[in-house]
């Protein structure tokens, strides 16, 4: 009996680290906290890192320079995650825990023009091996639409490799 509670314990922890390392597992962890807060809309402009961008909520809160929700997903999953909003063509990083090589917060840095970025210019989900800033993440990234079905940014999360 004691070996057998021993094993599926070992078997549960498994799973959770599975689970938990799972990029589509993460992202729709990310993904059902933003939509808690509330729909996802582009409202007037802000300040990221110097650069003047639109400013995307949720229900009422702002999501630029607000990092309670990517670091959530950080301490629950050990992910790096974030929230791009749309600016003309690009995706500029607004909210993440992505650092750069200088250890400081990747914000007003744009998502690079890579599968990801196709993918989710499209309206469609991708998920797979990507270089993010500089290093290597299994990943998830989701487009935001708006009440309208209109692509206002892009949701991220990342397993280091």
């Amino acid at each position: 009996m004691k070996l057998n509670r021993t094993l599926t314990c070992a078997a549960l922890a498994v799973c959770s680290l599975a689970y938990a390392n799972d990029p589509k597992a993460t992202i729709a962890e990310l993904d059902a906290r933003l939509t808690k807060i509330g729909a996802p809309r582009v409202q007037g402009t802000d300040a990221v890192a110097g650069k003047t961008v639109p400013a995307i909520f949720f229900g009422e809160r702002k999501i630029n320079n607000n990092f309670d929700v990517v670091d959530s997903i950080r301490k629950s999953h050990q992910a790096t995650a974030t929230v791009f909003v749309k600016d003309g063509d690009e995706f500029v990083r607004v909210s993440t825990n992505v650092l750069t090589p200088e250890g400081k917060r990747g914000v007003g840095t744009q998502l690079a023009r890579n599968a990801a970025y196709e993918a989710v210019s499209k309206g469609q989900q991708f998920c797979g091996p990507i270089d993010v800033l500089g290093t290597a993440f299994d990943a998830c990234y989701n487009p935001i639409k708006d009440a309208g079905g209109k692509i206002i940014g892009v949701s991220y999360i990342g397993h280091k490799k």
